[in-house]
């Protein structure tokens, strides 16, 4: 793998990364909002039911039998050879709606009252009440592992490593707008795993730059700091890489295998760790350089920042001093204008006066 890419330039590229990532986002993002989410009823409320059929059954008939009850709800396939099917409703029936629509789905399919095999019913609160705590949980598990990289690394690293993270989430995100894929608890408990799996990926390559750099000792430059980051790449994305085909490898079967449950939880997973594994070799270290390029004070670009900076404020100091000087200027003037007034007030009076005594001499 080394020798493979033995001539490939990462931090070259890197704006290309960034818009191929930006663009799987966004795309994604959108055709999630303007298709519609697939919310699954932990979020939306409602009453899920999974009926054993003991055959595969058209979806449209069990559509038909909610259309006739009345009912808003949508219907899939589980189990194996997909003789069970799950329908879940957008609204929380009561015993009486959940009678009926079993007692319509005997009538219809000639199956038994044992043939229900789970009803959960959940309610709007607890919806908003799991966004909340999953936010919550997202935001805690995020600042832990930004101060960790601080104190282990430099916070330069963790603001790479979280930003990295934060594409990853994203990915997944978009990924189940644009295939409309059930976003429910699993998914939640899949973001959580994919944090620290994305964390641990990331941290395995910075470390290797670090040893490259010479830990802390890059703060003073950064020339050569591009072809260190691509040989500290080199050096680990076969780990990398091995380690998440190792995963992928575990999860494929499970997919196939298992039911909707356990498939619900393995494809946020798989999803999470395929980015995951991209976002740390190429958009961690890609924001890693971008950021100490940003922050080195001996690069030519913000050596003459600085230096206009310096100028910028040079001019300023120059500005108030002239200010200073005028209004310096004007305050004497004024002082020598008054001096002046006093002594010509001064000079009429003793005109005056004399005026005064020669008419009473006169007198």
């Amino acid at each position: 793998m080394y020798e493979m890419l033995k001539n490939v330039h990462f931090m070259k590229n890197r704006k290309i990364y960034y818009t191929i990532t930006v663009l799987l986002i966004v795309v994604s993002i959108t055709v999630g909002c303007i298709r519609g989410w697939n919310l699954g009823i932990d979020f939306t409320g409602g009453t899920l039911l999974e009926f054993d059929m003991g055959k595969q059954v058209k979806i449209s008939d069990v559509q038909n039998v909610l259309s006739d009850q009345n009912l808003d709800g949508t219907v899939m396939y589980a189990g194996q050879n997909n003789e069970d099917i799950i329908i879940k409703t957008s609204d929380s029936l009561n015993t009486d709606k959940r009678s009926s629509l079993q007692d319509a789905m005997n009538d219809k399919f000639g199956i038994k009252d044992d043939s229900l095999q789970s009803v959960e019913n959940i309610g709007p609160s607890v919806g908003k009440t799991l966004r909340t705590s999953a936010a919550k949980a997202v935001a805690l598990a995020v600042i832990l592992m930004l101060i960790y990289i601080a104190i282990r690394f430099m916070i330069k690293y963790g603001i790479a490593a979280i930003l990295a993270l934060a594409n990853t989430i994203l990915l997944m995100i978009g990924f189940y707008g644009a295939f409309h894929v059930t976003i429910n608890s699993p998914f939640i408990a899949a973001v959580l795993t994919i944090l620290g799996y994305g964390i641990n990926d990331t941290i395995v390559i910075f470390d290797r730059i670090r040893e490259n750099t010479g830990g802390r000792a890059v703060n003073k430059s950064i020339a050569g700091l591009d072809a260190t980051v691509d040989e500290s790449i080199r050096q680990t994305v076969g780990r990398s890489i091995m380690t998440s085909l190792t995963t992928v490898c575990v999860m494929i079967p499970l997919i196939i295998i298992c039911g909707s449950t356990i498939r619900s939880f393995i494809v946020p997973i798989l999803v999470g760790v395929i980015a995951s594994t991209c976002s740390s070799i190429f958009i961690a270290t890609s924001l890693w350089y971008d950021i100490m390029r940003a922050t080195d004070k001996n690069s030519p670009k913000n050596i003459a920042r600085a230096k206009e900076k310096r100028e910028r404020k040079l001019k300023k100091e120059r500005e108030k001093k002239e200010i200073a000087k005028e209004k310096e200027r004007a305050a004497k003037e004024r002082e020598k204008q008054a001096r002046l007034a006093e002594r010509q007030r001064k000079a009429e009076e003793k005109r005056q006066e004399a005026e005064r005594k020669k008419k009473e001499k006169e007198a």
